[in-house]
């Protein structure tokens, strides 16, 4: 009897041993090594630095699309290649939580250079122009000007309303 409980014991112990922590609460998004207009995503702890030990598959949300995503090493690709440059939005929920990252992916001679975006800056800029345009009224007029150049350039290049308003609930809830 005491032999069967060493048995279940050490059977324990083994299987507690191969257990991963399969949680992707951070990630960092690069250009992928192949240079084919994709990206990766690498599963980083809070430092940003990689953890090679997530293996299998995730499901993230990329600008409003749900893709599974293979993770290999730490590493994972988007199956979505970038004709230009673009607004991305991406986003995993996991039991801890939801984690996202807004992105400006700057395509420049068939190379993707992403920009990580604070999404405070969402809300202060357009905020900024606006304090200043009830501050001096003979800014009025450029102040408008200013405000649908940004919606233009936000819209023109994937950020839509609803992905800007995701952005910016997501980034106030990080925040509390």
């Amino acid at each position: 009897m005491r032999r069967i409980y060493l048995l279940i014991l050490l059977l324990v112990i083994c299987v507690s041993g191969y257990a991963q922590n399969a949680d992707i609460n951070n990630f960092i998004v690069k250009e992928s090594l192949l240079k084919n207009s994709k990206l990766a995503i690498i599963a980083a702890d809070s430092l940003d630095i990689p953890i090679e030990k997530i293996n299998g598959t995730y499901t993230f949300s990329v600008s409003g699309f749900t893709q599974s995503i293979k993770f290999n090493g730490g590493v994972g690709v988007l199956p979505l290649q970038l004709e230009r440059s673009a607004f991305v939005y991406i986003k995993h929920q996991n039991d801890t939580g939801t984690h996202s990252k807004l992105l400006y992916v700057h395509k420049k001679d068939g190379t993707l250079t992403p920009y990580v975006i604070n999404s405070m800056w969402l809300v202060l800029f357009p905020a900024l122009i606006i304090f200043l345009a009830f501050a001096f009224r003979k800014f009025i007029i450029a102040a408008v000007i200013i405000l649908l150049i940004f919606i233009y350039f936000n819209h023109s290049n994937g950020l839509n309303l609803s992905t800007f308003f995701e952005t910016i609930f997501d980034g106030l809830k990080r925040l509390f």
